[in-house]
């Protein structure tokens, strides 16, 4: 897709192919990819709706790791700007959009625990 200008690194549920048809319309093509600075904590999901399409009743959310010494899997997108902010909406509330080094050197979008997030 040509206009598909912004990386976005998905760690959770934006990887599943259910996720992507119905918030994006389509599949999205990736690659594997990784960070570091953040660590991974579970969130519950109390949207219904979320867990209809994801299939999960908790999920993942990245947290600053201050020792720097987690690594965090997982993969980079390419999505149109409209696409961006269908992530974003799937997104709120829990998660906030910041932009992030990746192992690869690309420099993307990522979700990470918006303030005063309550985790597991």
């Amino acid at each position: 897709m040509s206009d598909a200008t912004e990386p976005l690194f998905s760690y959770g549920t934006l990887q599943h192919p259910d996720v992507q048809r119905e918030h994006f319309g389509r599949l999205l093509g990736g690659s594997a990819d990784a960070l570091t600075g953040f660590r991974l904590r579970r969130i519950v999901n109390a949207d219904p709706e979320v867990v209809r399409t994801s299939g999960e009743s908790h999920y993942p959310v990245l947290v600053p790791d201050e020792e720097n010494s987690q690594r965090v899997t997982g993969t980079l997108y390419w999505l149109t700007r409209e696409e961006l902010e269908a992530a974003d909406i799937y997104e709120a509330g829990e998660y906030e959009r910041q932009r992030v080094a990746l192992e690869s050197g690309q420099l993307a979008w990522v979700y990470v625990a918006a303030p005063g997030l309550e985790m597991e």
